[in-house]
């Protein structure tokens, strides 16, 4: 390429890098690491990573296929062995029949999020995300062209996404598709059975497509989960083992979806990955037989969550949304700062907490909310309470 066709290339280049942002928890997690290698201790609030490994039965599942010597290639979808089990996770945890033929197995939710978008989306098309809502949402669409139409959350609605909300929407101009987490991702906040079905009605009469992600499933305190599959048989679901099954790095992902998806999934997968990594799906697979081990670090998360809503509003965060699963806290920190990176900046340097400026997850209310994830120990999230009661005085 010479000189002159370069320059007259770098401006697409430059417009088509912009429309992705930074992933301010990943920032914030590479300043942390920054400040623990000059010597200095910090507590991690900033990330949505369990500090519990991975399953044993999963580790030894691995440990075993790697002692065998061959770690190749499987079919694109996945193994089949571990798509009729994620297939028979539906029916005892739903009570939903899903064919095992639905289920393609991903290189973590985050492919599952980019096979679905290409799947479903063609660029220009417009899709409904919320505010506040998983950063990473808003910029794999815009990296495709597709248009992220956002839905600001409100506390009259119960800071979930609503049918009414979608078809108002709509009726501005039209949408193409919705996404929709439940339990949700900065705040843990669980769009309930009836309104989950509303949302899919919503989406069936108005021809749009319908994409829940659950990947917090069995991560509750209260109410149980609802699939979306349960009242729309033709939503597009996203899930991981990362979140529930404690194996974030492990990349291992699924996606359900309708049938005439199956094929062309199948060949965006076979170019963009080849497969799913083997040793994973051999670990996820015996992840099902962990529960009993699953179900004690889901109560850690439990004994946290409590501890930080009663202690937390003792040193002035007390404004935040549900916290109904998952393991983040969603709080309002205006009574400090309207400036959320700021904020984060010094909590870390000077109180040697790191969390995620509320900026990542709405780019405007989002400048006076904080995440606070409780994923790690409870000595962890007992020191963050008595850093902030120091810092914050």
């Amino acid at each position: 390429m010479t000189k002159a066709s370069a320059d007259l290339h770098q401006p697409l280049i430059a417009r088509r890098m912009d429309r992705v942002a930074s992933f301010l928890a990943m920032d914030v997690l590479s300043a942390a690491a920054a400040k623990e290698r000059r010597g200095d201790s910090v507590i991690h609030m900033e990330v949505g990573q369990p500090s519990a490994p991975a399953p044993r039965a999963a580790r030894e599942a691995a440990k075993a296929a790697l002692d065998l010597g061959r770690i190749g290639y499987t079919e694109a979808l996945g193994m089949s062995a571990l798509r009729e089990r994620i297939a028979r996770h539906y029916k005892d945890t739903y009570g939903v029949s899903v064919a095992p033929e639905r289920v393609v197995v991903t290189t973590g939710s985050s492919a599952g999020f980019v096979l679905a978008f290409l799947s479903l989306f063609d660029p220009g098309q417009r899709v409904a995300i919320t505010a506040p809502g998983y950063p990473a949402y808003r910029n794999i669409l815009e990296a495709l062209g597709i248009e992220p139409v956002t839905i600001p959350l409100a506390k009259a609605d119960g800071w979930i996404m609503t049918a009414e909300s979608i078809a108002r929407a709509h009726a501005e101009k039209p949408l193409h598709g919705i996404l929709a987490m439940s339990p949700a991702n900065p705040s843990g906040t669980m769009i309930g059975r009836k309104a989950l079905a509303e949302l899919g009605e919503t989406c069936r009469r108005l021809g749009l497509w319908f994409v829940s992600d659950e990947i917090y499933h069995g991560l509750t305190y209260g109410e149980p989960t609802s699939t979306a599959l349960a009242s729309d048989d033709d939503a597009v679901v996203i899930n991981s083992f990362s979140k529930y099954y404690c194996m974030t790095g492990w990349r291992i992902g699924w996606i359900v979806v309708p049938e005439r998806l199956v094929r062309p999934i199948e060949r965006l997968a076979q170019n963009l990955y080849i497969s799913p990594p083997y040793l994973s799906q051999v670990a996820a697979l015996a992840a099902f037989d962990a529960m009993e081990e699953l179900e004690a670090v889901k109560a850690a998360y439990a004994r946290n969550r409590a501890y930080l809503l009663e202690e937390l509003p003792k040193v002035g965060i007390a404004e935040m949304h549900p916290v109904d699963g998952a393991f983040y806290i969603y709080a309002d920190i205006a009574r400090f700062t309207n400036d959320s990176i700021g904020f984060s900046r010094r909590m870390l340097e000077e109180a040697g907490v790191a969390a995620t400026p509320g900026l990542d997850f709405d780019p405007i209310e989002g400048s006076h909310y904080l995440r606070l994830s409780f994923a790690g120990s409870e000595n962890d999230c007992r020191e963050t309470v008595a850093r902030l009661k120091a810092w914050l005085k």
